[in-house]
Parts: C-alpha cells; sequence; structure tokens
C-alpha cells in the first residue's frame, strides 16, 4: 500500500507555510499605519489572533472555519455540530493570548437555499456560543451556486470572525516559557476540524460514510462529526488560578503548532509522555499507511489543547480540567533545545 500524506490528499504543509510568509510579507508593513492612534496592534500576523490596543486592555481578533469537515456534513446530511466546531475554532484560538472571547460574527456561504441546512447550522452555533459564553452579534448569509459546490447540491461554507479581550499586562504569548516548564495536554473529543481532508482519503477507499465501525463503537460519519471541543471554560479559570507561561490550541499543523510559543532563543518543546492515540487516529494511521510524523503534525492524536506552567502548579491544573469534565495529563516539559520533539519525531 502506498503511504499517504496530507499534501498526496492535497494540503502541503510545506507549500502552506511559504504561502503563509508571503502574505505576512504583503500585509506586514500595514501593522505601522496605526501607530499613535487608537486601535494600534500589539502583536506581529502569525499568533494565535491579532491583538489590538484599546488602552488598559486588548482586543483580540481572530477570523476561523470548520475546513472541509462541512463535507462530512452534507455526506451525513446532519448539520446540527457544525455550528459548535465553527465557534470552538474561534474561540480556543482566542484564549491562548490569555483572552476571554466576547463575540462572534458568522458567515454562511450556500450553493443553495436551504432552510433546514441553515436552521441546523444555527442551533449549533447557538449551543456552542451558550458553552463559550459569547454573543453572536451579527452575520452575513450569501448564496453563490457559481462557486460553493458541495454533495448532492448541499453546498455551504461556515467561517466565524471571533472578538475577545485581554489585560495588557495579563497576555500570555509565550514570551515567560522557561526552561523546566511543563506541559499538560488536555484531551480532544476526536478529530476536531483539522486533517479531514488526509483522513476522508485514507478511510473512504474502505469504509461507507454511514458504516459502523467496531473500533470506533459509532459509524464513520458520526465519529468524524463529533463536535470540537470548546475549552474556555475550563482555561479562564485555570488563568485566574493558577501562573500560566503558554497556551496552544492543537488545530492545523498540529504539534508544530506549538512553534508559535517559542519567542525566546534557544528554547523548545519535548513531548515524551503522550497518551496511546484515539481509535480514530489509528484507524486513519492504518488504513493510510501513514507515518508517525505525517499524523503528529497534521492531527491532535486525542491531545487537543496545551497548557504551560511551572511544575508546582500540575495538581490544581488538572484539577481545574477534572471539574469541567476533561482529561489532563502531563506530556511534556520545555527544554533548552530549539523545535518541537513529539515522541522523538522532529516535528
Amino acid at each position: 500500500m502506498k503511504r499517504l500524506t496530507y499534501a498526496k490528499a492535497g494540503v502541503d504543509l510545506d507549500e502552506v507555510s511559504k504561502i503563509r510568509k508571503d502574505i505576512v510579507r504583503q500585509l506586514h508593513g500595514t501593522l505601522n499605519l496605526r501607530e499613535g492612534k487608537f486601535g494600534r496592534p500589539l502583536i506581529e500576523i502569525g499568533h494565535y489572533a491579532g491583538m489590538i490596543d484599546i488602552g488598559d486592555r486588548a482586543l483580540t481578533v481572530h477570523a476561523d472555519g470548520v475546513g472541509t469537515k462541512v463535507l462530512m456534513a452534507q455526506m451525513m446530511d446532519k448539520y446540527d455540530t457544525i455550528g459548535i466546531d465553527c465557534i470552538a475554532m474561534n474561540v480556543n484560538d482566542l484564549i491562548c493570548l490569555g483572552s476571554e472571547p466576547i463575540a462572534l460574527i458568522d458567515y454562511l456561504a450556500l450553493e443553495k437555499p436551504n432552510r433546514k441546512i441553515v436552521k441546523d447550522i444555527m442551533r449549533g452555533l447557538a449551543k456552542g456560543a451558550k458553552e463559550a459564553q459569547i454573543s453572536i452579534v451579527a452575520g452575513e448569509t450569501a448564496i453563490m451556486p457559481d462557486v460553493i459546490k458541495g454533495v448532492n447540491g448541499k453546498g455551504f461554507d461556515l467561517v466565524g470572525l471571533s472578538i475577545g479581550v485581554v489585560d495588557k499586562d495579563k497576555v500570555i504569548d509565550g514570551k515567560n516559557l522557561k526552561h523546566g516548564d511543563i506541559v499538560i495536554g488536555v484531551n480532544s473529543s476526536g478529530i476536531h476540524s483539522n486533517g479531514l481532508s488526509l483522513a476522508r482519503k485514507a478511510l473512504l477507499q474502505r469504509y461507507r460514510i454511514d458504516e459502523f465501525i467496531p473500533e470506533l463503537g459509532k459509524s464513520l460519519g458520526e465519529e468524524l462529526l463529533a463536535p470540537t471541543r470548546i475549552y474556555v471554560k475550563p482555561v479562564l479559570e485555570i488563568l485566574k488560578e493558577c501562573e500560566i507561561h503558554g497556551l496552544a490550541h492543537i488545530t492545523g499543523g498540529a504539534f508544530s503548532k506549538l512553534r508559535r510559543l517559542l519567542i525566546k532563543p534557544r528554547i523548545g518543546f519535548l513531548l515524551d509522555n503522550m497518551p496511546e492515540p484515539l481509535p480514530i487516529f489509528q484507524l486513519i494511521q492504518k488504513e493510510g499507511s501513514i507515518t508517525n510524523k505525517e499524523m503528529y503534525r497534521t492531527f491532535n492524536m486525542g491531545i487537543g489543547f496545551c497548557v504551560c506552567s511551572p511544575k508546582n502548579e500540575e495538581d490544581r491544573i488538572v484539577k481545574i480540567l477534572a471539574k469541567h469534565g476533561m482529561v489532563a495529563r502531563t506530556i511534556g516539559k520545555i527544554v533548552e533545545k530549539p523545535g518541537v520533539i513529539v515522541r522523538g519525531i522532529s516535528l
């Protein structure tokens, strides 16, 4: 069997990285356009969110969607959870700067007008917003049959623009990370909203989307549509109660995303106590004959969020997460070697 990679599935992470660098080069000059004015940027492009000066506080801003998970919803004709994913992909990134998410605007583009799809999507958005304690204050709906093409005319795309707020002296951006800090990994609810292109290539060549998979205890479609976990409540409580040096949402690029926190030179992440991957990831790896390195730079592998702190905060952090129904464990530490190493694999 030929080994599958994310690039062969249509998402070349190396090429995406080059494109992102091109984007930053083109847009970097806009950062000084508000210098000396209200709303000047406080952080470079490329962290989990943008940050704007509004006085003693900073406004954090982020935009994200749910990627090709929309195809899973269309194939299953099930749309009531995809809105939760949209909320999660936004608010989980906002909290990585220590900010409290407060509002979101949604953008829904449809192939054709479909009241049922829209109603179900909105139900998920409302449920996710309640979980994250944010308000959906506005939005836009567009019908674009010449642009949006989906499964049996049910095509759509869903994106959110979100904002949060944080005291400027309480921003968490990674600058306080130091050698000896621990990395606590918080469990994911499954595949979340990243790597679906590779997952589809690996699994749909053998299984039907509605086929019951014994290893999963449910159908393939049900597993792939499990909504992304929202980490807002426990993380905000942790920020109030504990000393935190770094926060990371494990999304596209998976554990390579931790590099966003490496502001200081000569430090890096050593993740040598990772849990056994969830069954869905074991199945994807087996059916796609995918290397360990490709898996750990594509999927969350069962860890959806990371909290970096001094060792003496470990018990309190784990207890707070447990109170919110989340399983967490120390998966690694900060070391005096640049980069990210997971289970001996350099990402």
